[in-house]
Protein backbone atom coordinates (compact mmCIF):
# COMPACT_ATOMS: atom_id res chain seq x y z
CA UNK A 1 0.00 0.00 0.00
CA UNK A 2 1.21 3.39 -1.18
CA UNK A 3 -0.10 6.19 0.92
CA UNK A 4 1.94 9.43 -0.59
CA UNK A 5 -0.55 11.86 -2.19
CA UNK A 6 0.78 11.65 -5.85
CA UNK A 7 0.44 7.92 -6.03
CA UNK A 8 -3.18 8.36 -4.38
CA UNK A 9 -4.49 11.01 -7.07
CA UNK A 10 -3.63 8.73 -9.50
CA UNK A 11 -4.85 6.10 -8.10
CA UNK A 12 -8.22 7.75 -7.82
CA UNK A 13 -8.12 9.61 -10.90
CA UNK A 14 -7.25 6.01 -12.25
CA UNK A 15 -10.67 4.92 -11.19
CA UNK A 16 -12.35 8.01 -12.06
CA UNK A 17 -11.42 7.03 -16.08
CA UNK A 18 -13.05 3.65 -15.78
CA UNK A 19 -16.15 5.13 -14.80
CA UNK A 20 -15.77 8.35 -16.77
CA UNK A 21 -18.08 6.69 -19.61
CA UNK A 22 -21.10 6.13 -17.62
CA UNK A 23 -21.45 10.08 -17.31
CA UNK A 24 -21.05 12.19 -14.92
CA UNK A 25 -23.47 11.66 -11.78
CA UNK A 26 -22.93 7.67 -12.20
CA UNK A 27 -19.17 8.30 -12.39
CA UNK A 28 -18.92 10.60 -8.75
CA UNK A 29 -20.82 7.69 -7.68
CA UNK A 30 -18.78 4.51 -8.94
CA UNK A 31 -15.71 6.28 -7.77
CA UNK A 32 -17.41 7.33 -4.25
CA UNK A 33 -18.48 3.74 -3.76
CA UNK A 34 -15.12 2.03 -4.95
CA UNK A 35 -13.20 4.37 -2.61
CA UNK A 36 -15.48 3.71 0.22
CA UNK A 37 -15.32 -0.42 -0.29
CA UNK A 38 -11.94 -0.92 -1.55
CA UNK A 39 -9.44 1.43 0.11
CA UNK A 40 -7.84 0.76 3.18
CA UNK A 41 -8.94 3.41 6.05
CA UNK A 42 -5.29 4.77 6.11
CA UNK A 43 -5.44 5.66 2.38
CA UNK A 44 -8.97 7.08 2.57
CA UNK A 45 -7.84 9.23 5.42
CA UNK A 46 -5.06 10.34 3.77
CA UNK A 47 -6.81 11.61 0.57
CA UNK A 48 -9.60 12.84 2.72
CA UNK A 49 -6.63 15.41 3.86
CA UNK A 50 -5.42 15.95 0.69
CA UNK A 51 -9.17 17.04 -0.84
CA UNK A 52 -8.77 19.40 2.24
CA UNK A 53 -5.61 20.61 0.88
CA UNK A 54 -7.13 21.60 -2.17
CA UNK A 55 -7.28 18.21 -3.89
CA UNK A 56 -4.19 19.10 -6.25
CA UNK A 57 -4.63 17.12 -9.28
CA UNK A 58 -7.92 15.11 -8.82
CA UNK A 59 -10.01 15.65 -11.77
CA UNK A 60 -12.79 17.18 -10.99
CA UNK A 61 -15.30 14.39 -10.57
CA UNK A 62 -12.89 12.47 -8.59
CA UNK A 63 -12.80 15.19 -6.38
CA UNK A 64 -16.24 15.57 -5.95
CA UNK A 65 -16.55 12.31 -5.39
CA UNK A 66 -13.75 12.04 -2.50
CA UNK A 67 -15.33 15.19 -0.57
CA UNK A 68 -18.56 13.30 -0.83
CA UNK A 69 -17.20 10.81 1.58
CA UNK A 70 -16.81 13.27 4.40
CA UNK A 71 -20.26 13.23 5.01
CA UNK A 72 -20.54 9.48 4.66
Amino acid sequence: MSSSPDRLVYMANQIGKFFHAQGRDRAVAGVAEHIRKFWDPRMLKAILAHVDAGGAGLDPDVHEAIASLKNA
